[in-house]
């Protein structure tokens, strides 16, 4: 028998807040790390109005990350579901905060540092953040 179990589960309007806001936010952080970094159609992906596009999406990330901290991850933690994917997610997003709060409030002799990891966290974050959403442990 299929466990129909709700608990820990968004509401649709919800899910599709948190898919679209992250993924918004690590699609434009890959379009500005592939222009600015990578130099691959620069003018084009390494422009500043991708950085700001990025900026916008991370804060409704933010939001939405806010939004499951009280339900779903105290649900998550409970039955133990998912649990490394979604504990991984959550220390990726406090490292993905703390340096993009750094990058625009940190000091300059820190800055390369904090770009090398804000983008490989960023990227192990959106792997984990497609696991998470797509994984499901079989239940017998």
């Amino acid at each position: 028998m299929k466990n129909t179990s709700r608990l820990g589960k968004m509401p649709t309007w919800q899910r599709h807040f948190v898919l679209i806001a992250m993924l918004g936010c690590s699609l434009t952080g890959t379009a500005y790390l592939l222009g600015h970094q990578f130099h691959i159609e620069r003018a084009v992906l390494g422009a500043h109005s991708v950085l700001i596009w990025h900026g916008i999406a991370a804060m409704a990330a933010t939001m939405a990350l806010g939004s499951v901290l009280p339900f779903h991850l105290k649900a998550g933690l409970k039955s133990r579901r998912k649990l490394w994917s979604g504990l991984s997610q959550l220390a990726f997003l406090t490292t993905l905060l703390v340096s993009g709060a750094l990058l625009y409030y940190g000091p300059e002799e820190m800055r390369d540092r904090v770009i090398a990891t804000h983008w490989m966290t960023g990227i192990a974050f959106f792997a984990i953040f497609l696991l998470h959403g797509v994984y499901v442990k079989k239940i017998d």
